[in-house]
């Protein structure tokens, strides 16, 4: 799972490069681009650190960012479709999936913390 998710999350990463360069170049469309960009490659470089956690408690609070980073992403995704610019149905799909995953392993990783205590 953990290998598979690595690779969804690169493979997201690309695919929203991919769109924004078939975006054109409107004043509006450059700063959404650059800040989906952003938060969208954020969310593979993001979980490979996470991968690499020395604790538990690291991985919740790197894979806490990859929620972020993925929800910034909807976001982004969300405006572009409203504004009909180009069809962003699958990548919202996949970004809502993966939304979907992390805040089911962060709780998995809540619940196992307070099993420990």
């Amino acid at each position: 799972m953990n290998e598979d998710l690595r690779k969804r999350t690169k493979r997201f990463s690309i695919t929203i490069i991919d769109l924004v360069e078939k975006l054109n170049l409107s004043i509006p469309q450059k700063v959404i681009s650059y800040q989906l960009v952003k938060s969208g490659t954020s969310v593979g470089a993001n979980f490979r650190a996470a991968r690499r956690a020395r604790s538990d408690k690291e991985f919740v609070s790197k894979l806490n960012i990859v929620l972020e980073e993925v929800d910034e992403s909807c976001f982004w995704l969300e405006i572009i479709q409203e504004k009909k610019w180009i069809n962003v149905d699958s990548e919202l799909k996949e970004a809502n999936e993966l939304t979907a995953i992390i805040v089911t392993i962060l709780k998995k990783m809540n619940d196992k913390q307070n099993d420990k205590n």
